[in-house]
């Protein structure tokens, strides 16, 4: 499947000028007036650009988000009324699916088709379930009988402003998995996407802006991980932060938290095993495998990188799998035919091909 003409065309006059980032509900420029460009892994050419934010511009970020919780703008309001506002991004994401799907494939690489069909309706499927865990978040209430009787209770409150930063390999899918429930709790956000996939994720802003989320609460700021994502984990007022991203990068993480003893979620990927005994539908597993490594051009963190297979099936498995690789076609991500796109970069190429030359 491909996108239609006229979502070509709705997508090429939303590229045409440099894409900015949200800011206390406003879209603007960065301070410094740096723009990065956005490559198309398929053809390896410039098809759009972003504004590169800056410290100043990331501290603007969190104080709005700081000022949006502090007058309860998002965190005051009923869980009726968040639900709703969360369902109808939901609703937003479904309407614009193609235009999402193909902002994807131009700045991921992803076919078009594994976009639309799989990660476009996941990310608005997250919306809607924590749309309605709005309506659920409870305390508890307990009968204590030392050193005395007595009946106490407790309440969930929203921890504040929080810093998402996401990965380049799922953008739009890992921002709503780090979004919804940040919102659902009654949260204010800055979120960092990947520089080298931030389009989706900007599209997504606009998305949750025109679903009614109040001004400040949702902030997106463009650029630089040592720039934007250094000033976001070092940063008092941000009191979460989630992460999604490099083992190396998690380390500094932990070390920045002590600062103000941030509570952190850290999603920093591993060498995910699959095992299959003797007895296994060799068919089936084969394609589970296949697609369990293969998807993503295997750009996933919790890919099937390791294989465990019984001696007795061994040979058999290896041939399937060999056979199930050599069907892949390989291509561009509009191309119909496509199974597999390009990987991210020509420097994440290099780094695979130095993995397969070792």
């Amino acid at each position: 499947m491909q996108p239609s003409k006229s979502i070509h065309d709705d997508v090429t006059k939303l590229l045409s000028d440099p894409q900015k980032m949200l800011i206390d509900g406003r879209w603007v420029s960065s301070a410094s007036g740096q723009i990065f460009e956005s490559l198309n892994p398929a053809t390896g050419k410039v098809f759009a650009s972003f504004y590169a934010g800056t410290k100043e511009d990331t501290e603007k970020a969190i104080e709005a988000a700081s000022q949006s919780f502090d007058d309860k703008r998002w965190c005051g309001k009923t869980p009726t009324e968040k639900a709703r506002i969360l369902w109808r991004i939901a609703d937003l994401i479904d309407e614009n699916a193609d235009i999402l799907a193909l902002l994807e494939t131009l700045d991921g690489g992803k076919p078009y088709g594994a976009a639309r069909y799989g990660e476009i309706p996941v990310a608005a499927e997250s919306f809607r379930y924590y749309a309605g865990w709005c309506t659920k978040i409870h305390g508890k209430t307990m009968d204590i009988s030392i050193p005395g009787d007595f009946h106490s209770y407790s309440r969930r409150e929203p921890i504040g402003v929080v810093g998402l930063i996401t990965p380049w390999n799922g953008p739009l899918v890992m921002a709503a998995w780090k979004c919804a429930p940040a919102l659902a709790a009654g949260c204010s956000i800055i979120l960092k996407p990947s520089e080298v996939t931030s389009l989706s994720t900007l599209y997504l802003g606009h998305l949750m802006i025109q679903a009614g989320i109040p001004d400040g609460v949702v902030n997106i700021v463009t650029g630089d991980g040592m720039i934007v994502g250094n000033t976001i984990i070092h940063h008092p007022l941000v009191q979460k932060v989630s992460f999604t991203g490099s083992t190396a990068t998690g380390k500094k993480l932990i070390q920045a938290a002590a600062g103000n003893l941030k509570k952190l979620t850290l999603e920093l990927g591993g060498k995910s095993p699959v095992i299959v005994y003797k007895d296994a539908d060799l068919e089936k597993a084969i394609a589970g495998i296949g697609a369990g490594i293969f998807s993503n051009a295997g750009q996933v963190c919790v890919a099937g990188s390791r294989l465990f297979a019984a001696p007795e099936i061994y040979d058999d498995l290896l041939t399937g799998l060999i056979e199930y690789a050599r069907n892949i076609k390989v291509g561009s991500g509009l191309d119909p035919a496509t199974t597999m796109g390009p990987l991210i970069s020509k420097e994440h190429l290099a780094r695979v091909l130095g993995y397969v030359k070792k």
